[in-house]
C-alpha cells in the first residue's frame, strides 16, 4: 500500500504529512462496507472537497471577470465544477488504479465509473486542504481547471446536458427520478426524426428533437436547464 501512496502522491505532485487522510479519500464506501464499519470511506472527504472546488473556482472567475454579472458568473461555474471534468481529471491522473473498492464494485467496473472517479477527485482535494492549506489546493488544482474555464468562456467546452441535469437535480433532492421518452417520430427510417420529452417525476420538463433519439435526449435535456435558468437559450 505504500507504494501505491507514494505512486499516487508523485501524480498529484504533493506529499502528505498525514497519509490517513490520503487512504481515507481513496477508500470508497464499498470496501468499508465489506471490511468494517470502523474503516473511514470518502464520503466526508467528498463533501468538503466540493465546497472548497467551488471556493476555488468562484474565487477565480469572480477576480478574472470582474464585469461579469452574477448569473453568468454562476452559469460558468456550473459548467466547470461537474461530474465530466472532475472524471477527466480523474483519468488523467488515473486515480481508478489506487482505489479501495468493494469486491462487488471492483467486479462491476467501479474503477472506470465516472461518478467513483470524480467523487474520488473532490476526497483527494478535501485530503489537501486538510492535509496543508487552501493555497496549496490553488497551485496544484487550479492549473487543471483553467483549461475548462478557458473553454467554457469561449463556448469550446462540448456539454453533457443530461448528465448536467442528472447533477442539478440530485443536488436538490436524490429522491427525483429523471425519465426520457419518445413521444413522437416523424419522416423516413433513413432520415427519421425523433421527438423527446424529459420527465421530472412526472412532469414534463423540457422537449428537444433530433436525428437520433441521443441526440433528442440531449436537446431535451438542454431544454430543461435553459428553463431553469442553468444555462443561456444561445448557449451551444
Amino acid at each position: 500500500m505504500d507504494n501505491n501512496l507514494s505512486l499516487i502522491e508523485e501524480r498529484l505532485d504533493y506529499s502528505f504529512t498525514d497519509r490517513e487522510l490520503l487512504v481515507e479519500a481513496l477508500t470508497h464506501s464499498s470496501y468499508s462496507n465489506e471490511n468494517g464499519q470502523d474503516i473511514k470511506n470518502n464520503e466526508r472527504l467528498e463533501f468538503l472537497g466540493d465546497a472548497v472546488l467551488e471556493i476555488m473556482v468562484s474565487n477565480y472567475l469572480f477576480s478574472k471577470y470582474k464585469s461579469m454579472p452574477e448569473g453568468k458568473l454562476t452559469r460558468l461555474r456550473s459548467k466547470v465544477v461537474c461530474e465530466e471534468i472532475l472524471y477527466d481529471i480523474a483519468i488523467d491522473i488515473e486515480i481508478g488504479k489506487f482505489l479501495l473498492l468493494g469486491k462487488g464494485e471492483e467486479i462491476t467496473g467501479g474503477r472506470e465509473r465516472k461518478s467513483i472517479l470524480a467523487d474520488s477527485i473532490e476526497a483527494i482535494i478535501a485530503a489537501i486542504f486538510l492535509d496543508s492549506n487552501m493555497d496549496t489546493v490553488v497551485g496544484l488544482f487550479l492549473p487543471r481547471f483553467k483549461k475548462y474555464i478557458n473553454l467554457a468562456v469561449t463556448g469550446k467546452l462540448n456539454m453533457d446536458y443530461k448528465t448536467r441535469l442528472q447533477e442539478i437535480i440530485q443536488k436538490d433532492d436524490s429522491s427525483k427520478r429523471i425519465k426520457y421518452v419518445v413521444y413522437k417520430e416523424e419522416g423516413p427510417d433513413h432520415d427519421k426524426i425523433f421527438y423527446v420529452k424529459v420527465h421530472l417525476d412526472k412532469q414534463t420538463i423540457g422537449r428537444g428533437c433530433g436525428k437520433s433519439k441521443k441526440n433528442a435526449e440531449q436537446e431535451a435535456a438542454k431544454a430543461a436547464l435553459t428553463s431553469r435558468g442553468c444555462i443561456d437559450e444561445k448557449e451551444d
